[in-house]
């Protein structure tokens, strides 16, 4: 089995409130290098190039992709390095796009999302000189695969208390673009959350679109389809639900479509990156962001491997612990929160991350367990 720590010295992720990720978190110490590339010593970086695979949602989701691409990008700027990209449109291109870049003599390529699992763990089977550094994944094999996962679970139950405490017409929900686990992780850390305000506030909040215990709901069945995106979005609505949770990359605009065309006050959340930064267009329905730091982390993960220490055959988790996984700030709903909210969600944090209050989900990372 793959070795599992915190391996990244994460940096945390800029945020706004006080439950925003912070801006400078404790370097874990880095462990020795395991195999793989990783032995082979320092590169110069105008020699190493760092490659990009996007899954089908593209580098312009305004979420995990472009999360992760900003970090390919920030590691060109910051350590002086080459990048090479591919964009996948379906499926069908996972495995010619990392063949491509195997082909191209990159140093370390990253591909984004458990979506790419079984191509990603084919090509380093196939290439173990290669190092791979794949993002929502923590089941694969092999010393030069580093796996990037994290426990969004924890961020997203504080994300649906929130959600339960704000909602006006006690009834809220959620859909996935695909029901995998970096997906459904999500969806059981939100319903759990609005089952804990229940619990603890007498409340009797619905949620739609998602039963954790069955680990059934509504998908789209994939990260393009906006159209029906939207028309889940119009159910929902019907239904009566005013805060709605879409996890599925760029599927959050036919959400919003749904919600614009309805004239309705409901509110989205966003998922993986600040949606406000992303669509502030939106900003006027984006309740809060569910984030993940998908930039620092495959930053980090390059710079390892210029520096000869890329740490092959081990998971990395962000968790609230170690600042992987977060809220961003509430932006203009701050203000209509109930009053206390926020209080209530960093004494709620603090438990999580003590272990009181315990987060389970079916696809929480293996590490984190």
């Amino acid at each position: 089995m793959p070795k599992r720590n915190r391996l990244i010295p994460f940096i945390g992720i800029a945020a706004v409130g006080a439950l925003a990720l912070s801006a400078c978190g404790q370097a874990p110490d880095s462990p020795e290098s395991t195999g793989g590339a990783a032995g082979d010593g320092a590169t110069d970086a105008s020699d190493f190039t760092a490659c990009m695979v996007s899954d089908e949602g593209g580098f312009d989701d305004k979420s995990f992709n472009q999360l992760a691409h900003k970090g390919l990008t920030d590691a060109e700027e910051k350590l002086g390095i080459n990048t090479l990209e591919a964009e996948s449109t379906s499926p069908d291109d996972f495995n010619p796009n990392l063949q491509t870049m195997v082909d191209s003599g990159c140093n370390i390529i990253i591909p984004v999302g458990f979506m790419l699992a079984d191509a990603t763990q084919a090509a380093a089977d196939a290439n173990p000189d290669t190092n791979f550094a794949i993002v929502d994944v923590d089941y694969l094999q092999g010393d030069n695969l580093l796996q990037i996962n994290y426990d969004t679970a924890q961020a997203a139950f504080l994300a649906g208390y929130a959600a339960a405490g704000y909602s006006e017409a006690g009834t809220v929900a959620t859909y996935g673009g695909a029901q995998i686990p970096s997906v459904t992780i999500f969806m059981d850390g939100f319903a759990d959350g609005v089952a804990y305000h229940n619990e603890q506030k007498g409340t009797d909040v619905k949620v739609l679109g998602w039963n954790v215990e069955s680990q059934t709901g509504e998908f789209v069945g994939n990260f393009t389809d906006n159209t029906k995106a939207k028309q889940i979005t119009e159910g929902f609505l019907a239904q009566g639900a005013d805060v709605i949770l879409p996890v599925g990359g760029p599927l959050y605009q036919g959400g919003a479509e749904a919600i614009r065309a309805d004239g309705n006050s409901a509110v989205l959340l966003g998922v993986d990156s600040d949606l406000t930064v992303g669509e502030p267009g939106y900003s006027d329905i984006i309740f809060v962001s569910i984030l993940k730091g998908l930039d620092v982390t495959v930053l980090d993960a390059i710079e390892t491997a210029v520096n000869g220490e890329f740490a092959g055959g081990t998971v990395y988790t962000g968790t609230l612990e170690n600042n992987g996984v977060g809220l961003s700030g509430f932006g203009e709903f701050e203000s209509k929160l109930p009053d206390g909210m926020l209080e209530e969600l960093d004494t709620i944090k603090e438990g999580i991350i003590s272990g009181d209050i315990v987060v389970e989900s079916p696809s929480s990372p293996k590490a984190a367990e």
